[in-house]
């Protein structure tokens, strides 16, 4: 199963990061994105809506990958998996997250920013990492620094924080980028205003600009 949500992920190049408070909004928002060519997002854990509209697109809008973020905690893990998430982020890099997500069989992508959190996760069974926060940490000449002593891994990442349209190609014209994700499709005051017309328009937008891009 983790297998084929990687290829998903690797061919959709781009996962929206979404952070949504109405469950009303879920199914609209999932439709918004399949009509602009996006079947995969990132539903973050920061309201308390937020599991009940990830299980509301899973439910209901079959055709498109559903995953969690900002994952910390094993509740967090267990709700994940009892809704039928296709996969889960984090900002950082906890081990007994990793370990948990592991065991139950949850892909699991912890996110990472030094080298010593490279390790831990690499360490503890992981080989897709995110790359958060992108932008405020360096961008690309800074992940290509720190991976450089561990290109021999074959790791993959996500790079997620600050990527939208006008910086995306410097990250996924990448062999060791497998996607990258980004708020700017679907940002939150776009959903509230329900201006689904708009979030398909960036969808679209960004995968035009993307086209053959991505290795």
């Amino acid at each position: 199963m983790s297998t084929e949500i990687v290829k998903k992920i690797k061919k959709a190049a781009v996962i929206p990061v979404i952070e949504i408070d109405s469950v009303e909004d879920a199914i609209p928002l999932a439709n918004a994105l399949l009509e602009g060519g996006i079947n995969i997002v990132e539903i973050t854990l920061r309201s308390s809506k937020a599991i009940k509209c990830a299980e509301e697109i899973i439910k209901n809008v079959k055709s498109i990958s559903v995953g969690v973020g900002t994952l910390i905690s094993a509740d967090q893990v267990t709700s994940a998996i009892d809704i039928g998430v296709d996969f889960a982020f984090s900002p950082g890099c906890n081990p007994k997250i990793i370990n948990l997500s592991i065991k139950e069989n949850l892909l699991f992508i912890p996110g990472i920013s030094t080298p010593t959190e490279i390790e831990i996760a690499y360490d503890n069974g992981c080989n897709i990492l995110k790359y958060f926060h992108s932008e405020s940490n360096g961008g690309l000449t800074y992940l290509k620094n720190i991976y450089k002593p561990y290109n021999h891994l074959n790791l993959k990442f996500i790079p997620t924080g600050g990527v939208n349209l006008s910086n995306c190609l410097n990250y996924i014209n990448n062999d060791f980028v497998l996607a990258i994700g980004s708020s700017w499709i679907a940002p939150k005051e776009l959903i509230k205003s329900k201006n689904w017309n708009l979030i398909t328009s960036n969808a679209r937008s960004f995968l035009k600009k993307i086209k053959n891009q991505f290795h």
